[in-house]
């Protein structure tokens, strides 16, 4: 999965949109997708990014942010 394809997801599945962003940053409580370099699935609290999981794919990035934000749930 695309992120465009990942924020379909998310709206399908009524993940509030406060508790995620993909496009980076540092926004309060949320986690975030991030192309740097590689991508990276991060949560951002305070403006400090932590548990950072990096990927080398789009894909496996996606993958991994739609299946944890559902665990979080």
């Amino acid at each position: 999965m695309k992120k465009k394809e990942l924020q379909q997801a998310l709206i399908k599945a009524n993940i509030p949109e406060g508790l995620y962003n993909l496009s980076g940053g540092l926004p309060n409580e949320s986690l975030c997708l991030n192309k740097e370099g590689t991508w990276e699935v991060y949560y951002s609290e305070r403006g400090l990014k932590s548990q950072i999981e990096k990927f080398d794919t789009e894909e496996q990035a996606c993958e991994y942010f739609y299946k944890t934000i559902i665990e979080l749930l």
